[in-house]
């Protein structure tokens, strides 16, 4: 029964143009073509600690950056706590998943850039460390692959934001796949300056393990400005914690606040 549920429940959603989905009680119309994956967020199976911290510190005022925002997962949820969402998904074949599921929901309060943000102005290749492009592990990191690669617009954000002049950002998710060791040194600036609150996801698997341990550093270099570190748990950890044997060797994350 389930085989033939399932054979029939995609093209069904296919046809209708949408999946329905909820996300911490709110409803959303999301792109049929990740039903798994929406079937996942809406049975809280897919990073719970991500929803809850974005519930407890978003609110209507709230300006909201998603850096890393994939085919809009949390895209869509904090357009409707929030006043705006700017967002940056530079891999494309997640892009136009972006761009669908921003307009299946009518948010209009929603700023979505095909653009990787880095620590220079360029075209740069990136590449998956899965399975294909679009399936969120796409990376500016050397993967080693040459098939399947392709080259994206990376900026700084001072470029971008000399031409976009967006509002003070209050909250701002990183989650780069390796990104975050060009990209924060490049932003330590403008986080000394304004202070938004950061949720930083670390990916230090995906480089060597030599360089593991000197790329962290400069990332608790550019967050030590910050007064507070907390887990994914919210409990409140030394920023070193960074640099321990369990978060160079894992995928952790870490909120980052006055």
């Amino acid at each position: 029964m389930n085989k033939v549920v399932k054979a029939i429940r995609t093209p069904y959603y296919r046809a209708l143009g949408y999946y329905p989905t909820t996300i911490q009680g709110l409803t959303f119309k999301c792109d049929p073509y990740h039903i798994a994956f929406w079937r996942s967020v809406s049975k809280c199976r897919w990073e719970p600690h991500t929803y809850g911290i974005l519930s407890r510190f978003l609110h209507h005022d709230s300006v909201y950056c998603d850096i890393g925002a994939w085919i809009g997962p949390t895209v869509i949820y904090a357009a409707k706590k929030c006043k705006q969402v700017i967002c940056f998904e530079p891999d494309f074949f997640a892009y136009r998943y972006l761009l669908w599921n921003i307009q299946l929901n009518k948010l209009h309060n929603v700023m979505p850039f095909n653009v990787a943000l880095t620590d220079r102005n360029a075209i740069i290749k990136m590449a998956s460390f899965g399975h294909k492009l679009g399936d969120s592990t796409t990376s500016l990191l050397d993967t080693g692959r040459e098939e399947g690669a392709i080259h994206v617009l990376t900026m700084t954000w001072k470029t971008w934001a000399d031409i976009c002049k967006p509002e003070v950002v209050d909250f701002m998710k990183i989650d780069i796949e390796g990104g975050e060791f060009s990209l924060l040194p490049m932003l330590k600036d403008y986080l000394a300056s304004n202070k938004p609150i950061i949720y930083l996801s670390t990916h230090t698997p995906l480089i060597s393990r030599s360089d593991r341990r000197e790329q962290m550093q400069r990332v608790i270099q550019v967050m030590k400005i910050y007064k507070t570190c907390l887990n994914e748990e919210l409990e409140r950890v030394d920023i070193n914690e960074l640099n321990s044997n369990d978060t160079i060797d894992h995928f952790r994350s870490f909120l980052f606040m006055d």
